[in-house]
């Protein structure tokens, strides 16, 4: 049985998701021109929704995306035709056609175009929504493209709600960036074609939102960047901008001696509470949203909320909703 994805409502107010999904078996499918249709995919999937991508990394097998969900809002019909143009720049004559009797009955308030409203605000401002409209869309390309057909991702993606405070934001999208160096290629993001912080190095400005929204609106990209190197690269003693991961040895041996790592070499091991975790940020964040999990579920008082291990400088307690019985951090 699936468990219930935790979600706040926009009604609410805003949320903040790292989602993570993988191919079939885990098989390396996406070469570059793969992952350069997927990049492109995912910036007109989350405009099209009304979503903000943060960052993301998308890999041979897998991609990372942050995604921030604004709180609800009414949306114009033209803000609604635009977003639709956007998403499907390249219409079938009849897709046209039908879409200029939407587009003037909108102006009339014809039945047509109130149905085609009702399915197009269905879709927004919905993490589950985006991820199943860009996985799909992907898909049709890639089987079409390769000549294949059947699944091509393995199972619904994986989501975790993180407290939009603070240096959760932070630490977790320089995890994100850091994939391409976790997996040997590349030594730096920047480097890295296929992930958020690389895009906004080289001007992209939806990319450099995205990072100025973690760091601090208002702020200059240089401001921005100088302050976001620290998360990927640390301070003083912690690795350089060329440093390869750490290897699982010399990390289980940190794990078993209990020695503190600085949070930028921590940050080049794979970390599951970041992918695993549901909840992700202070204490009483993952409190609140566990007791509506417990309430939405009717499930009796479980388990606590899980402090990450003192393995480094979160900035702060860091906490997730779920324990894993597996091993939490490695290679």
């Amino acid at each position: 049985m699936r468990t219930a994805r935790i979600k706040i409502s926009p009604v609410e107010g805003e949320a903040i998701y790292h989602c993570m999904t993988r191919t079939v078996n885990g098989e390396r499918l996406l070469d570059d021109p793969a992952k350069e249709i997927l990049r492109r995919q995912l910036w007109q999937t989350a405009d099209y929704c009304g979503l903000q991508i943060l960052t993301y990394a998308i890999l041979s097998n897998h991609f990372h995306v942050l995604v921030r969900v604004p709180p609800a809002s009414q949306i114009p019909d033209a803000e609604l035709l635009r977003r639709y143009r956007a998403m499907y720049p390249k219409p079938t004559l009849y897709q046209a056609a039908r879409l200029d009797v939407i587009e003037v009955q909108l102006k009339t308030g014809g039945p047509e175009a109130d149905a085609w409203r009702k399915r197009q605000l269905a879709l927004m401002g919905d993490i589950s929504q985006f991820m199943k409209l860009a996985k799909q869309r992907f898909s049709v390309w890639f089987n079409r493209s390769h000549r294949r057909y059947g699944t091509l991702w393995s199972e619904r993606f994986k989501s975790v709600l993180l407290e939009p405070k603070g240096r959760v934001l932070e630490t977790m999208a320089a995890y994100i960036d850091l994939n391409c160096v976790r997996a040997g290629l590349a030594t730096a993001p920047k480097d890295y074609r296929f992930c958020g912080y690389a895009e906004a190095v080289a001007g992209n400005k939806p990319a450099r939102a995205g990072l100025t929204h973690i760091i601090g609106e208002g702020q200059h990209w240089p401001t921005v960047q100088a302050a976001y190197r620290e998360s990927l690269f640390g301070k003083g003693s912690a690795p350089k901008e060329h440093a390869a991961a750490i290897s699982f040895e010399q990390f289980e041996q940190a794990l078993k001696s209990k020695t503190r790592l600085p949070l930028a070499t921590v940050l080049r091991c794979r970390i599951r509470y970041f992918t695993d975790g549901a909840v992700l940020g202070g204490k009483a964040f993952v409190a609140q949203h566990l007791a509506h999990y417990r309430c939405k579920l009717h499930r009796r008082a479980g388990s606590a909320p899980r402090p990450l291990p003192a393995l480094t400088d979160w900035g702060g307690e860091l906490t997730a909703l779920r324990g894993l019985r597996k091993q939490a951090f490695g290679s």
